[in-house]
């Protein structure tokens, strides 16, 4: 099965801090599993922004090995203007991406900021990813 998700740049950071863990297996099954990622260019410029932090420690060169791995499994979608207010500006593209994407194919939006979404079924935790994908294998 396919699963195509949206994964919001704190669950990369935390799987990068410590690939193992749930974030982790995220991260792992969208390089290399059955998560279809789900992005744009203003993602994608998040997640290299935010990874280059001097606080995380991450080198230029791994970080752009992560983000290369990212893109050669995902697909683009283009973000469309959504009138909602969320808590932090910046995490609307997320919520915009995959609500595009949602008009082709089930699609969730993977967080650890839950809280930063509106309350949908396809806006889930990492853990709440996984539960998905183990439940369908079963």
């Amino acid at each position: 099965m396919r699963y195509y998700a949206v994964i919001d740049t704190n669950v990369i950071v935390s799987a990068m801090l410590k690939w193992n863990s749930v974030p982790g297996s995220i991260l792992e099954l969208a390089i290399e599993g059955p998560i279809t990622p789900v992005l744009n260019e203003k993602i994608l410029e998040e997640y290299r922004e935010v990874l280059l932090r001097p606080k995380f420690h991450f080198t230029d060169k791994i970080v752009s090995e992560v983000i290369e791995a990212i893109k050669r499994r995902a697909i683009f979608a283009d973000e469309e203007r959504i009138d909602i207010e969320l808590p932090d500006p910046k995490d609307r593209v997320f919520y915009e991406v995959v609500m595009e994407q949602r008009k082709n194919s089930d699609a969730y939006l993977v967080t650890g900021n839950i809280k930063h979404f509106p309350v949908e079924p396809y806006v889930v935790t990492p853990k709440e990813m996984m539960d998905i994908i183990l439940s369908d294998t079963v």
